[in-house]
């Protein structure tokens, strides 16, 4: 037994092991760390499919849409009398002020649904009374958001409403 144990013993003389001291590991580690932080960098920046870019082309332009869809937005908010949504039993009922000549609302109504962009649809204001009734046959049980956008006597109007049907 003594002479299996001098034998490696012996063995590992033989052979050099490598001793590496705290100061050559923390450079090891460093160097490893660096190594897979660029590896990501030069694989994001090189595959197509990791595209940093800017999320639309015009930007500057769809920030000043944004801007009027604000100031739409603001408009409605002034009004003495607001534009009322409401869920009924024959669907969605959206109710103009009675003080404004229904037959100078021009604009549309659009509904969309935030899990299945398929159901989006919309529909173009024609008032013959203060009331639009979007009819429940159109409409899937859910989570739905209405965006009214109509224009009263050249002034444009923004309502924006989530509602469960």
């Amino acid at each position: 037994m003594d002479n299996k144990k001098n034998q490696a013993i012996l063995l590992l003389k033989k052979i050099k092991i490598m001793k590496i001291n705290w100061g050559t590991g923390i450079v090891i580690a460093f160097a490893l760390f660096m190594s897979f932080i660029l590896y990501f960098v030069f694989k994001v920046q090189s595959d197509s499919k990791y595209d940093n870019e800017l999320v639309v082309e015009d930007y500057y332009k769809q920030e000043l849409a944004y801007t009027k869809q604000m100031d739409k937005e603001q408009n409605a908010q002034n009004m003495s009398v607001k534009v009322l949504i409401s869920r009924v039993e024959e669907g969605i009922a959206i109710d103009f002020p009675k003080e404004l000549d229904i037959t100078k609302i021009k604009g549309k109504v659009s509904l969309y649904r935030p899990s299945n962009q398929k159901l989006d649809f919309e529909v173009p204001i024609s008032l013959s009374s203060p009331h639009l009734l979007i009819p429940k046959s159109n409409l899937v049980g859910g989570l739905w958001g209405i965006s009214i956008d109509w224009n009263y006597e050249g002034k444009e109007y923004l309502k924006r409403e989530e509602i469960s049907f």
